[in-house]
Order: structure tokens, then C-alpha cells, then sequence
């Protein structure tokens, strides 16, 4: 977890909890249905940042035997568990509590003061009070939130971040944004509803903002779930497939490519596996040289005497051209590997095997040998 990213979660739950605390007393002493639905907003707030800190904690563990690359996943699931979970669960206990308001309206009335310790304050102040603390508080942790988020934006060339929010890598991130970003939404409404019913007398002005409250938390439930559902369902990369497109494109050696695909695992990680062609050319101009030289070196090494070296001579040949032409494809697989990863580093895993490399006959030495994999009976 970066410190920034820590940073900004720590900081939102912080902020949360204080808003929650004193958002569930201003809607006991003044009994606006804004307030409390605002209150049970912030409390969702609160415990969905916590899910957020787990997550991002469970997801620094390393690679075991078990979690072959990384415990990254499990963010999102904390987070797909939170969005499912917990917004549903506060628009679900929002709607309920703006509806039994509305049934209520004939037989309750408007509270317009509040005696605390002995002194008797306009709700209308408390409710605005407790609002105007909820803007600094939270207005804080969305500057926190979204100063992170503008630096993953332009890290990542973006300059609209609109179009980043729908994009970005890091479920995590845009969570706490659109958190942030609904609270202060949130703040506004209730304070809508409180100062409608406060000037009008009516309170149905309150309750309806309530209810948009509850809506709103809903509409977050469910964007959030989609996008950490996408990331745990095997999603392809297409960045990191345009970029392979494009590099065997540009590469001379190259033919095309076959069965290309990829997996993201998490932001950090994705795992890319294609089949490549070689250019005819590149498999034969230049190589004659480095495959006598090859073939030198083997008899070398396994022929005792000149009846030995005669009798190697085909083995050693068809096993020099073997090598070098493995060699030369090990060469150009190193090359797309370390451009891809210079480009774009999450990809982690890349895997890419050469079509027909080992297709050709090789006479044996010995027994159940193959030039590709065994070494020679001498």
C-alpha cells in the first residue's frame, strides 16, 4: 500500500466517524429524516473505508504457495463485499426511513428548538452547524482523496477525470473518490432539505432529500459493484494487447502473431500469452557462421578421436542449428519482454512461444534424445 493511498484512507475514516457521531445526535434533537439518513450515509462511509484498508492491506501480502501471484484479488472482493453489502444496505435503511417519515407526516410535527444543557438552540442551527462541520471534515478527506487521484491521472496521461474515473486501474481509489465526492453531494441535499423545511414549514421537503440521499448511496452501491466485479472475472488487458499488436508490428524479425491473450490479476499484475511466427530471413541470414562455429564446439567436446567426429558429424550439425536458431528466438522473446515491461510495468508474466521452433527432425544419438531438451550420449 503506498503512503499515499494509506494516507487518504486513513484519513477518510477518520472523518467519517467524527461526521457519523455527530450527524446521529443532531437528528435526535432535531428529527430531520436528511440528517438522519446523512448519518447513516456516513456511517456506511465509515465501515466501507474500513473494508477499503483491509483489502488494501490483504493485498501487500507476497506471493505464497497458495496465491501464486500475490493476495492482490482479495481488495477486490473487500470491495465488491462493501459495495454489495454495506451502500445497499444504507440506501435500503434510507428508503425505509424516509417512507415511514412520509407516513408520518399527519401525526408528527416540526421540532424548531432543542434544549441542550439547559438552553434552548433552533434545530434549524443545529442541523446547519452539524452540516457546516461535516463540509470541513469531509471536505478534507475528498482534497486528501482526490489530490492522490489527480497524480494516478496524470501519471497515466490523462487530463479529463471523468473519463480517468471510468478508466482507472485501482477500484480502490475511485471508491474513496466517489465516497468523498457523494458526502459532499450528500451535505448539500440535506442542507437543501432542512432550509426548504425550515422557510416553508413543510416537511415534506426534508424527507424527499432524504430519500434522494438514499437513492444516491444506491447508484454508488452498484457502480462500485461492477467495477470490482470486472476485476475479478478474468478480465483482458487491452492496453498491454494493443501494445503487443503494436510492438510485432514494428519488430523486423517478426512474422505475426497467434492466440494472443491476457488476464488482469490486479493493477500491479497482468499475465500476457501469445504464439509468435519468425521471418524466414531472420531465421537463416547470418546464421551460418555462428552454426559451424556451434557445430565445432560439440564435436569438441564429444568426439574422442577423428572415427568419433565422423560419426557426430550429422548430430552435431543438425543439434548446432538447433541451438543457434533457439538461441536467436530466446534473443527476440528477451527483447519483447523487456520493451513491453519498459512500457507498461504492470505487465508482470508474459509468455510467448515460437511456432515450428522445434518442428524439424533431428537425428538421435542415443536412445529417446531430442536435440531440443537432452544432452547428447558421448
Amino acid at each position: 500500500m503506498s503512503h499515499s493511498s494509506r494516507k487518504a484512507v486513513i484519513t477518510a475514516i477518520v472523518s467519517n466517524a467524527l461526521v457519523t457521531v455527530i450527524k446521529f445526535i443532531a437528528s435526535i434533537l432535531s428529527g430531520s429524516a436528511s440528517m438522519a439518513n446523512e448519518a447513516v450515509h456516513s456511517l456506511m462511509d465509515t465501515l466501507n473505508q474500513g473494508f477499503l484498508f483491509l483489502g488494501l492491506r490483504e493485498s501487500e501480502k507476497p506471493a505464497d504457495t497458495t496465491y501464486a501471484f500475490g493476495h492482490g484479488q482479495k481488495k477486490y472482493l473487500w470491495n465488491l463485499w462493501s459495495a454489495i453489502g454495506l451502500f445497499s444496505i444504507g440506501a435500503g435503511l434510507g428508503l425505509s426511513h424516509a417512507w415511514h417519515s412520509w407516513e408520518g407526516l399527519g401525526s408528527s410535527h416540526i421540532i424548531e428548538t432543542a434544549n441542550i444543557f439547559g438552553h434552548q438552540v433552533s434545530a434549524l442551527w443545529i442541523n446547519l452547524g452539524v452540516l457546516a462541520v461535516g463540509f470541513l471534515l469531509e471536505g478534507y478527506s475528498f482534497l486528501v482523496a482526490m489530490k492522490e487521484f489527480l497524480q494516478r491521472m496524470r501519471a497515466a496521461g490523462e487530463s479529463n477525470p471523468l473519463a480517468y474515473l471510468v478508466k482507472a486501474d485501482d477500484p480502490t481509489l475511485m471508491a474513496i473518490v466517489l465516497e468523498d465526492s457523494a458526502a459532499m453531494l450528500g451535505l448539500t441535499l440535506a442542507a437543501l432539505g432542512i432550509i426548504l423545511t425550515a422557510v416553508t414549514g413543510h416537511a415534506e421537503y426534508d424527507i424527499i432529500f432524504s430519500a434522494l440521499i438514499a437513492i444516491m448511496l444506491g447508484g454508488i452501491a452498484f457502480y462500485l459493484s461492477f467495477i470490482n466485479m470486472r476485476f475479478l472475472a478474468d478480465m483482458r488487458d487491452m492496453e498491454a494487447e494493443y501494445l503487443f499488436q503494436e510492438i510485432i508490428e514494428d519488430h523486423p524479425e517478426l512474422e505475426r502473431y497467434h492466440d494472443l491473450r491476457s488476464i488482469i490479476i490486479d493493477e500491479r499484475n497482468t499475465v500476457l500469452v501469445a504464439e509468435i511466427e519468425l521471418k524466414e530471413e531472420a531465421m537463416v541470414n547470418g546464421l551460418q557462421q555462428k552454426i559451424d562455429d556451434v557445430r565445432e564446439h560439440i564435436l569438441d567436446e564429444l568426439a574422442r578421436n577423428e572415427q568419433q567426429r565422423q560419426q557426430l558429424e550429422q548430430y552435431a550439425k543438425d543439434r548446432a542449428a538447433v541451438e543457434v536458431i533457439i538461441g536467436r528466438a530466446e534473443r527476440i522473446i528477451d527483447e519483447i519482454e523487456q520493451d513491453m515491461k519498459a512500457r507498461l510495468p504492470r505487465i508482470s508474466h508474459i509468455t510467448l512461444e515460437v511456432e515450428g521452433i522445434c518442428s524439424h527432425e533431428v537425428p538421435p544419438v542415443g536412445d529417446n534424445e531430442n536435440p531440443c531438451t537432452e544432452e547428447p550420449a558421448t
